[in-house]
């Protein structure tokens, strides 16, 4: 996909401020990773009175794939292009948009520290995309864009020159001219783009409706094709539709009387439904909450926190008096002391003192100051070490310190296509070494609570996508009475293990002291 951006200029204002304004310099190639394939950044030409910079993204097909099949999440807009075959290489969409944001972000919004006049202002500008979708043809792209002030070019591109009577494809070359503020023009493209595609290489959820009027903010509510664009750039989604367009209508009768959209906000919300207008709560604060309602049915006093990282979880179950013991347990000093400032243990009292206890060790060795609990817990552990080493913290924790209650956390790597800016085949954090599908961490699970006598049973935490499953997974291990039928052989088998691989485990497990916030950043 391939799109430039053509400033003109003088020798009071050089076109060359475009390279300050887009934040890349005009003589370095550059190269960006996006969610699906690298992204180009050059400059064709660089002078005061025309400098060209071009955004060239090379899409990662196999990737695509992988990432997700059907509509709104890879899917080709046609039947008939499925997959490797398709236009996705060479014809702007969602992609390019995407693109975009991850390149031009501080252009989007405006920002430039070192010519914020220039920022602030209208530019000749003009944009060539070569090869556009445009359901609806030249007239709709026409429709869309001259409203904002562009003068507009759209050139339909035949199917095949050597046989003309096949027509026109759906396809147009793109020129659009105007004086605009170069963030006016970033955003219109962002939101335009898909919308002339009709479709989205990615799930649509809520969080669109957000974007759409952040990016849309000033121009959309006003468009006199603000229907089509709203249903389009949603995907057809009629909840998400009705919403947008009700929050767009409130900004058109503020601005008609000029105040502010919270002065009457309050006469229209009722019509807006509850479930709708509520933002669901993040991941890390649902998955926190799962595992206290799961503590609470236990009827669990006592509490292992085990990689507890900076103390969020140990601080909630502080919050409840029913938590009468909670040991917080990391191998990170430097994560010990911040979660101890965090929650203040200098200045608690002394009874509220004596129900919580940080511990520095490894969750690779028996520590027999972890046996005898309630409960343990370990939230978003698991995956920050490395598979071969996975068997000693098993140990550890079930063959050793055997809490009545095990509840695990993971990611759902499944999950991973719903996440637009998560690049194709990374892992949600950098130093997760595995992230597990649910068939894998179900087998995983299943094996560990026949190994040392517990039951498994899984629960989901976030949207529980039809497809892909939630965001995050759960294990809730449950020990049974005669804690399984090999206690003895499991026992020495398990001390031969750990003894083996404790010393290259501590050190991989250092790494666990990630905070909640960085482990969910791209959540």
């Amino acid at each position: 996909m391939f799109m430039t951006i053509t400033a003109t200029g003088s020798t009071e204002c050089p076109a060359t401020d475009l390279g300050f304004l887009l934040h890349k310099h005009p003589d370095r190639a550059q190269v960006f990773s996006t969610a699906y394939g690298r992204a180009h950044v050059f400059y064709p030409e660089a002078g005061a009175e025309s400098t060209t910079a071009a955004l060239l993204l090379e899409v990662d097909s196999p990737a695509l794939v992988r990432r997700g099949k059907g509509k709104g999440r890879g899917g080709a807009p046609d039947a008939s292009l499925a997959q490797y075959v398709n236009d996705r290489p060479y014809a702007a969409s969602s992609l390019l948009a995407v693109a975009l944001r991850t390149v031009f972000s501080s252009a989007l919004r405006g920002e430039c520290r070192t010519h914020p006049e220039r920022a602030a202002a209208p530019m000749p500008l003009r944009i060539e995309v070569p090869v556009l979708p445009a359901r609806g043809g030249a007239a709709l792209v026409a429709k869309l864009f001259e409203p904002l002030g562009w003068r507009v070019a759209a050139e339909p591109i035949v199917l095949d020159s050597r046989f003309p009577e096949w027509g026109e494809s759906r396809y147009v070359a793109l020129t659009l001219e105007g004086e605009l503020r170069l963030a006016e023009a970033l955003r219109h493209l962002y939101v335009l783009l898909p919308v002339l595609d009709d479709a989205k290489h990615y799930w649509v959820s809520e969080d669109e409706v957000d974007k759409l009027l952040r990016f849309g903010e000033g121009w959309l509510a006003g468009h006199p094709e603000q229907k089509l664009i709203t249903s389009r750039y949603l995907s057809r989604r009629w909840s998400l539709t009705r919403q947008a367009n009700e929050r767009l209508e409130l900004v058109r009768l503020a601005d008609a009387d000029d105040i502010e959209v919270e002065a009457i906000d309050n006469a229209v919300e009722p019509e807006v439904p509850e479930e709708v207008a509520e933002r669901p709560a993040p991941l890390a604060v649902q998955r926190r909450e799962a595992i206290l309602a799961e503590l609470r049915a236990a009827g669990a006093a006592r509490v292992l926190d085990l990689g507890c990282g900076q103390g969020q979880l140990v601080a909630a179950l502080l919050k409840e008096a029913r938590f009468t013991e909670i040991v917080g347990v990391d191998v990170s000093v430097r994560a010990l002391d911040i979660a101890a400032r965090r929650l203040r243990l200098d200045r608690m009292g002394e009874r509220q003192a004596g129900r919580v206890a940080l511990l520095q060790g490894s969750l690779a060795y028996t520590d027999s100051r972890l046996k005898g609990y309630d409960a343990a817990v370990l939230s978003e552990v698991i995956e920050h070490l490395d598979l071969p080493r996975l068997p000693a913290l098993e140990y550890a924790v079930f063959g050793s310190a055997r809490p009545r209650r095990v509840i695990v956390t993971t990611p759902n790597v499944e999950y991973n296509v719903r996440w637009e800016s998560l690049p194709a085949g990374h892992v949600r954090h950098a130093d997760h070494r595995f992230e597990w599908t649910r068939a894998q961490f179900g087998t995983w699970a299943g094996e560990v609570a026949e190994r040392y006598g517990y039951q498994a049973r899984f629960v989901p935490v976030g949207p529980d996508d039809p497809e892909v499953g939630p965001p995050t997974q759960v294990a809730v291990f449950s020990r049974t009475a005669d804690g399984g039928p090999d206690a003895a052989a499991r026992t020495r088998a398990g001390d031969n293990r750990t003894t083996s691989d404790n010393h290259a485990a501590d050190d991989n497990h250092g790494d666990s002291d990630k905070t909640t916030d960085e482990k969910e950043a791209v959540a």
